[in-house]
């Protein structure tokens, strides 16, 4: 499905565009500018109130439909059964899309219960409507009760994920399951260019802090989301993620940073 290769059981593109922020038609069509240079995959939510405007930017893209791997979440509000239902298909309607690719649990909390609330998304994905569910921002002993409720394999685990804030654990987990990790928030916020590791590897390499730390995240096994709005700095989270190696050394120097940093807490 993409040239820059595949996560997880159900192949999810490694590399994708997070769509936080891109709040305006002009902004948004950043998203038609990444499916253009060669980008697959797009990543949505319904908390960030910018489904309509990606949508259409996917739309405006010269790339077939079914070429690209579109996912969303529903907020933690909409997690009752009968919520998860309705408010997907209005995703749905906003997207301009009869299905998505993958529909994640945005975060167990609020309305999230395991039984009724996964109920509906094997719904969902029984009706078409969905083809992959996937769940954001749990634990490993939550993603065990989310497998004792759905019929459907999990997907995806998307979880924040950078230099300074690594799970390990999570990362077992998933090989385990043939689970596909997502990082969001790859880079930290900017805040990779202030960790000294990562710094002396990007020197080693005659490239940026932001590139080794995608780049790592990618050594790690994880697909990644970054957030991008202008077409530089697409292209060089896309050449970061695709052809940037690092060696062994270089990916355990990270693995030591001995500090963490959790930017998006519950």
């Amino acid at each position: 499905m993409n040239e820059h290769g595949t996560v997880g059981d159900a192949e999810i593109p490694a590399v994708g565009l997070g769509t936080m922020g891109l709040d305006t038609a002009e902004e948004a069509r950043a998203v038609t500018t990444a499916l253009e240079m060669g980008y697959r995959h797009v990543d949505t939510a319904q908390i960030y109130g910018n489904e309509s405007v990606v949508g259409d930017a996917v739309a405006a893209a010269d790339v077939p439909r079914e070429e690209v791997f579109l996912a969303t979440k529903v907020w933690a509000d909409k997690l009752a059964h009968d919520d998860v239902l309705s408010s997907a298909r209005e995703s749905l309607d906003r997207l301009g899309a009869e299905y998505v690719d993958l529909l994640y649990v945005h975060r167990p909390i609020d309305a999230y219960d395991p039984e009724t609330t996964l109920a509906a998304f094997d719904r969902l994905r029984e009706e078409g409507l969905i083809r992959h569910v996937g769940v954001s921002n749990f634990t490993v002993e939550e993603l065990a009760a989310a497998r004792d409720h759905l019929d459907a394999p999990i997907a995806a685990h998307q979880t924040e994920f950078h230099p300074l804030f690594n799970r390990p654990e999570l990362l077992e987990d998933a090989r385990e399951h043939g689970e596909a990790v997502v990082a969001y928030s790859p880079m930290a916020g900017g805040l990779v260019s202030e960790v000294e590791e990562v710094v002396a590897v990007a020197e080693k390499h005659d490239t940026t802090p932001h590139a080794v730390s995608l780049a790592w995240a990618r050594e790690k096994g994880c697909a990644v989301v970054p957030k991008a709005s202008s077409e530089s700095h697409l292209r060089a989270n896309l050449a970061a993620a695709t052809t940037l190696e690092l060696d062994g050394a270089d990916v355990a120097r990270i693995d030591g940073v001995g500090r963490e940093r959790e930017l998006f807490p519950e």
